[in-house]
């Protein structure tokens, strides 16, 4: 009976050890790198500020200057995208602009509104149907938030001039290297 209970624990532990060598592999934790932060700015409006008059269709509408810290290696161009989340119904576009050269570090008030720029880089349509930059107008009440986003982008992007917001993030999904965000307010 010994050598019965014997052979028996001893078939156990083979199919134990057998079995435990099947098992799948842990596998591997592929992390996904989050996108470099860029330091967006402007000398028009501290982060979470007032945007002065000047920027918005309540006066003469013209971009805000910004400027930002440099991109990471591998770099081949740059967007920015300027947004009111708080715009009613839906999130209001106010500026597509895409295609800038990846050593620039800045933009001057004023950008022109015209789909090529000089310096280089491409211009979309915003929600007011325009090309460039269109400034906060928001209804009367609250502030609203306008929110100036920049990315460094490992593509240049293949779009035409008057692309869209949805037309450049396609384009620049999974090509994001780093980002950056200035929020500005405006109440009329």
């Amino acid at each position: 009976m010994t050598r019965k209970i014997f052979i028996g624990l001893c078939s156990l532990i083979a199919v134990t050890l057998l079995l435990s060598g099947c098992q799948k592999a842990t596998p591997e934790v592929v992390e996904k790198k989050a996108p470099v932060r860029l330091e967006l700015s402007s000398t028009a409006f501290e982060p979470g500020g007032d945007i002065p008059k000047k920027h918005t269709c309540d006066g003469p509408d013209v971009s805000p200057p910004l400027s930002w810290t440099d991109p990471p290696a591998g770099t081949r161009s740059l967007a920015l995208l300027c947004d009111d989340p708080d715009a009613p119904g839906r999130t209001f576009v106010h500026w597509v602009l895409f295609g800038l050269p990846p050593e620039t570090r800045e933009l001057p008030e004023g950008v022109p509104t015209q789909e090529v720029l000089p310096e280089g880089g491409k211009q979309g349509r915003n929600d007011f149907g325009r090309i460039g930059y269109g400034g906060p107008c928001p209804p009367r009440g609250p502030a609203h938030r306008y929110l100036f986003k920049l990315y460094a982008l490992d593509i240049v992007p293949d779009l035409k001039p008057g692309a869209t917001k949805q037309d450049l993030l396609r384009a620049m999904e999974g090509h994001i290297l780093a980002e950056g965000e200035l929020m500005g307010r405006y109440a009329r």
